[in-house]
């Protein structure tokens, strides 16, 4: 396992990290034994959420039975943008990762709207430097799908992470990873393999792991075995043939798979595309059914909902036909 710095925040974190979605389908014993493997694998990097229904219990009961707090680096995040309900999401989450301190806590994939309610007076933010300042949390960070999001928040100066979705096929967000780096602030590469749609799980940790701007990578697992595989791959310089197979999974892939640029938007009748995408991709890919329906329930216009005019599909820089995609999305979540 290699480890390098954590931006400017004094921290030496493993390349690779661990991400918390996946473990809502198994339970508190099987987390138990999966953070066993992974502090023997060198991993050190934990991300959950609040939005991630059981994550944070199964990890703090797992943390807290082993006796590994002080081996863990752990964030989490949170999608609340007030002050008072980011301060009860924040107490939360330390009662649920039974920790008196987190070591990264972020502002959980924001519009550009909601971003301005959270730094306003009266915003989450508020809340997040009150409990930076009683040591509740020690770095603050935020995660983001939209380009201009991330553009935006390598701008603010108390943001000292960004997490973002990159990987072979999703590189929109290439040009902002490099200054995140010149800028001193670290970057979290979400979604490594696409939400599962690439299925060479090798070539998508190696792309990543070859990137200087790459902190670190946080695949979801829930199995020892992907444990294994995802801490096995170094960072050397790519060799020719896996040029060849990353190439050739960007193509096989070009076409048909949404990178939620956003570009598509807006949408005449208020879909929001991306994120119906999104949602499809966790109950298609990482067999979340319950919480990817959970999710998709909480839009406020369903993908039933398409006019079928095609002002979407004239924006969309890979000419995805979203309409035809749109309409196997509803079939998928039944509206």
């Amino acid at each position: 396992m290699e480890y390098v710095p954590f931006g400017n925040t004094g921290m030496t974190v493993s390349r690779v990290g661990f991400g918390g979605i996946p473990i809502q389908r198994i339970d508190a014993e099987g987390t138990k034994k999966l953070f066993e493997k992974l502090v023997e694998c060198g991993v050190n990097y934990i991300d959950t959420a609040r939005g991630y229904t059981v994550s944070e219990e199964y990890i703090g009961f797992a943390i807290d039975s082993l006796g590994i707090r002080d081996k863990l680096y752990l964030a989490t995040k949170s999608m609340a943008a007030t002050k008072d309900a980011m301060a009860k999401d924040i107490e939360t989450s330390l009662k649920n990762l039974r920790t008196d301190h987190i070591d990264l806590y972020q502002i959980h994939n924001p519009s550009m709207e909601k971003l301005d309610t959270i730094l306003a007076p009266g915003g989450a933010l508020e809340a997040l430097y009150e409990a930076k300042e009683a040591g509740k949390i020690l770095h603050l960070g935020l995660t983001c799908h939209s380009a201009k999001v991330f553009e935006r928040a390598l701008g603010l100066d108390f943001v000292e992470s960004i997490m973002f979705p990159y990987n072979i096929v999703e590189t929109q967000g290439r040009e902002l990873v490099e200054k995140c780096r010149e800028c001193g602030k670290a970057f979290i590469a979400m979604k490594p393999l696409a939400g599962g749609a690439i299925e060479d799980g090798r070539s998508a940790m190696r792309y990543l792991l070859t990137d200087p701007g790459v902190t670190v990578v946080i695949p979801g697992m829930y199995l020892e075995s992907e444990i294994e595989e995802n801490t096995s791959f170094g960072s050397s310089p790519l060799t020719d043939d896996e040029k060849e197979r990353i190439a050739a999974i960007r193509k096989s892939l070009t076409g048909n798979f949404c990178r939620r640029c956003n570009y598509c938007a807006p949408c005449t009748v208020g879909i929001n595309i991306p994120s119906v995408f999104l949602f499809e991709g966790y109950l298609e890919r990482y067999g979340l059914e319950d919480w990817a329906r959970g999710r998709y329930a909480s839009l406020p216009v369903k993908a039933s909902a398409c006019v079928k005019c095609g002002a979407c599909e004239t924006r969309c820089p890979y000419e995805l036909p979203i309409r035809q995609m749109l309409e196997r999305a509803a079939k998928a979540f039944g509206e």
